[in-house]
């Protein structure tokens, strides 16, 4: 037992998980530089990478000169020794991607959905064959699996008995036990978790990790698609806190969300909302199409570049939407004080730069001086498979917990108390 109630386990596998999350995000970095890098000692340095080699985790990547020595050999996480599965259930269809260890994309997957229709058990469906499909793909053995991490829209509960339960108010879904329901006939070994979280938390993840909100430490990623959402990330609540952005009341007896209550933000400010306007207002607005076609349509007539007249109900509606959107973000702004402000989702990255202008300036306006005059708002850097990038840093995440072992569940526990465990990890 080590002195502070830790056993030399714990201590073993806080040294490997220091020594991992070093050379994944700092990395080739030599045995030397790890040192000042982790806190750790050289012997437990050399000692923790000679376990970590012998596992396979880690592995050579060539040298560099010393100050007059010889050459440093510089290691590296090894790509190859682990793989996880992002899964994005989004607006307008579900994302299945398959990552190796470095997150380098393997095969992927699409199953649009029709009219936005979130059927239990055709979501199940589509996350089940898109599983099977990318491993299939990639000649992959599911057994080698770290994880499949799932992003859905709305609250996720994780219980003792039935796993993550999905609270979608906005899609229909009242408590659904999805990941009993994924268990349930899953071709996947019982060895192999799923890791469920809320959309806009796995876009900020993904954002902290590899994007635009890299070395920040107070942060809020926002998520613009058929709806709004955001993530917030403090020093307090490093791992990110999906916050229903998008159900906060903007005006009193507004228009009716599809939550059901009036005057939600997301009533105005989502994509759904904003070409439900468009048509409203006599724009117009194509129908029976999806909303990304849609979307672009609406942006080519706010926007024409060949010199034809603008439509003045679609930039009318879009600056309207810049001004609900701003006005969210000022409360945002308000209430959290962040750094920085990132954008992302479909419908942001669509709207981008030429909308993210007038956006940033209603929220500057509506915001207090003082954290206003602090905070940055752009755009997100990982495109549309940050959602699930995110997902698959949920697997990635808890692998480093446990110090590069892979999950053995505890037949005396219930899965999903293991699996609820989860402390993913910001970078510095």
């Amino acid at each position: 037992m080590a002195g502070n109630g830790r056993t030399v386990r714990d201590l073993r596998r806080a040294n490997r998980t220091a020594v991992l999350q070093r050379l994944y995000f700092d990395g080739p970095l030599s045995r030397f530089e790890l040192g000042p890098a982790t806190g750790l000692s050289s012997g437990s340095v050399s000692n923790v990478v000679a376990d970590l080699i012998a596992d396979g985790l880690v592995e050579e990547a060539g040298s560099v000169d010393s100050d007059g020595g010889r050459p440093r050999t510089l290691l590296r996480v090894a790509p190859a020794s682990g793989h996880m599965i992002g899964v994005d259930v989004g607006e307008t269809r579900v994302r299945v991607e398959l990552f190796d260890l470095a997150l380098t994309e393997l095969a992927r997957t699409e199953r649009p959905l029709e009219q936005q229709r979130y059927e239990v058990e055709v979501i199940v469906d589509h996350i089940r064959s898109g599983i099977d499909e990318v491993l299939a793909a990639a000649e992959l053995r599911s057994e080698l699996l770290l994880g499949v991490g799932i992003g859905v829209p709305g609250i996720v509960e994780h219980t003792a008995d039935r796993g993550a339960v999905v609270h979608g108010q906005t899609i229909g879904w009242d408590a659904v036990p999805l990941e009993s329901l994924l268990r349930d006939g899953s071709p996947l070994p019982d060895g192999v978790p799923y890791f469920i979280d809320n959309g806009a938390r796995t876009l900020g993840q993904a954002e902290m990790w590899f994007g635009a909100g890299r070395g920040a430490g107070n942060a809020l990623v926002v998520l613009f698609g058929s709806g709004v959402g955001a993530c917030l990330v403090t020093p307090e609540v490093r791992h990110g806190r999906a916050v229903e952005w998008g159900h906060l009341t903007v005006r009193v007896r507004g228009r009716r969300c599809r939550c059901g209550a009036l005057g939600c933000l997301e009533a105005y400010a989502g994509a759904e909302s904003l070409l439900a306007r468009w048509r409203e207002e006599g724009g117009r607005a194509p129908r029976d199409t999806d909303e990304e076609t849609a979307l672009t349509a609406m942006l080519a007539a706010a926007y024409p570049v060949d010199g034809a007249d603008a439509d003045p109900v679609a930039l009318a509606v879009l600056e309207e939407t810049a001004e609900y959107l701003g006005a969210g973000l000022s409360d945002l702004i308000n209430l959290f004080q962040p750094e920085r402000i990132l954008m992302g989702g479909w419908a942001g990255l669509q709207l981008g730069s030429r909308f993210l202008p007038a956006v940033r300036r209603h929220a500057l306006s509506y915001a207090l001086r003082h954290p206003a005059e602090r905070v940055t708002i752009e755009l997100g850097k990982l495109g549309p498979d940050a959602v699930t990038v995110g997902a698959a840093i949920l697997p990635l995440a808890d692998f480093f917990d446990r110090g590069g072992r892979r999950p053995e569940p505890d037949p005396a526990v219930p899965a999903p108390a293991w699996r609820a465990a989860l402390q993913d990890r910001v970078p510095r």
